[in-house]
């Protein structure tokens, strides 16, 4: 699955030009090409401030999100490296809090892209090495490191043992790359994920975990005792208690005093949370204050899940009043939280989606299937995506978002308006409606 990459700068267009060509045009996993290429950077990897790594099929953005605006609450100056970008390429590098500039970017590209020639280099790969090039240059006290892909192959486990490792939610997704058979893994599906995420728990290094099935749990449980890591899960370690759109959170190394409120909306949204705080809590000092903690929860923000769409173009085109929330969700356990987050909503669906072609429209459409009003399914622009007929016979073709919500009829006091399916289209649809993110 290609990184589709565009910028207004021509300076930094240039580089993405060269970086397409470069690439295999796919995720590749492995670490070989990722080493050489740092070795030949200077290993920048090995000069990271004390780094938070983040691995999960779903919510790891969140919970790097979290983690960051708890930090900054702190007073700690945070560089951040998530992926995929909604809008701007920009988005994936955040050099001391604020978004990697274009000058830099394009000098930082190039320098990368010269130095991997002839290596056969991804996507990802450059793009990890210019962020971790980045991080070792610009003084920062702390660095969190989302993973791309997986865990153990990934380009951002070349980095040595965290300060702390944190994995999310589990889930099916990518199997194409995650299932591909291989000697000395787990048989089981879901017993596989759960091991390849668990490859970036290193020797002597804290782990903190949801709780998971006992199979996932035990496969993460083996990870940790084979390299001489600390488990901090979910449960046994943390917990969360949640009453309507707050939580409390408390652990066997202390609790945070006071109901949390989160400005993400969802009960996984807490859960999120809760990771962070639990990393936060296995970190070295200086530990984050109640006071720090609550102010991170309350500001944190992750575009494209479970957004609440302003004032734009697009929101303009169905009637005043109307909500129209936005999520990237796109697999099965993506559609189950979306599920119990308008579980006890009683008004209908609109929902509106587009999803690539290597994605199952069942993961999105059957949990939901009984709350809808109607369904519209749109291109993913710039990438294979399925066609109406693959959502059923209640399916219906729109040419965009813009045409979709044309096409629906809304009453805002009885129904709302969901556009989910795919990262891509949340992106597209942040721009449309000129909310891109900052």
């Amino acid at each position: 699955m290609p990184d589709h990459a565009h910028s207004s700068n021509p300076a930094v267009q240039t580089q993405l030009d060269r970086l397409a060509a470069l690439s295999p045009g796919r995720d590749i996993l492995g670490l070989e090409r990722i080493a050489e290429l740092c070795a030949r950077l200077g290993n920048p990897q090995l000069q990271l401030p004390r780094t938070f790594h983040v691995a999960g099929t779903n919510g790891k953005g969140s919970t790097c999100a979290y983690l960051r605006a708890i930090l900054e609450a702190q007073g700690r100056c945070v560089h951040s490296y998530t992926s995929p970008h909604l809008v701007r390429f920009n988005e994936r590098i955040r050099l001391a809090g604020t978004l990697i500039d274009d000058a830099l970017l394009a000098a930082l590209l190039e320098e990368v892209l010269d130095e991997a020639e002839g290596l056969r280099a991804s996507f990802f790969e450059v793009t990890t090495a210019a962020a971790f090039l980045a991080f070792a240059r610009i003084p920062a006290d702390d660095c969190i490191i989302e993973v791309g892909l997986g865990g153990r192959l990934d380009a951002t486990n070349i980095i040595p043992p965290p300060a702390v490792a944190g994995i999310a939610s589990l889930g099916i997704d990518h199997e194409a790359f995650l299932l591909e058979p291989e000697t000395g893994t787990p048989d089981e599906p879901a017993a596989r994920i759960a091991w390849e995420k668990a490859g970036i728990i290193k020797p002597d290094t804290p782990v903190a975990t949801f709780d998971y099935p006992p199979l996932l749990r035990d496969t993460i449980a083996a990870k940790v005792a084979s390299v001489g890591a600390t488990l901090f899960p979910e449960g046994d370690g943390w917990t969360i208690d949640t009453d309507a759109e707050a939580f409390r959170w408390s652990s066997k190394l202390g609790s945070v005093d006071g109901p949390l409120r989160p400005r993400m909306a969802g009960a996984h949204q807490m859960r999120n949370a809760g990771l962070a705080i639990a990393m936060l809590y296995l970190a070295p000092e200086p530990r984050p204050g109640d006071a720090d903690i609550a102010r991170g929860v309350a500001a944190a923000f992750w575009p494209g899940r479970m957004q609440l769409l302003g004032a734009g173009p697009l929101a303009a085109l169905v009637p005043d009043g109307t909500e129209i929330w936005l999520d990237g969700a796109h697999n099965v356990d993506a559609g189950l939280a979306l599920a119990r987050r308008f579980a006890a909503e009683p008004r209908r669906i609109h929902l509106i989606t587009g999803m690539l072609a290597n994605k199952d429209p069942a993961a999105i459409v059957a949990p939901l299937a009984d709350r809808l009003a109607s369904l519209t399914v749109v291109p993913v622009p710039g990438h294979e995506h399925h066609a109406a007929d693959a959502f059923g016979a209640d399916a219906r073709a729109a040419a965009s978002v813009a045409d979709a919500l044309r096409r629906i009829s809304v009453d805002p006091a009885g129904e709302i308006v969901l556009i989910a399916g795919s990262l891509y289209l949340a992106g597209d649809v942040l721009d449309a409606n000129g909310e891109q993110p900052a």
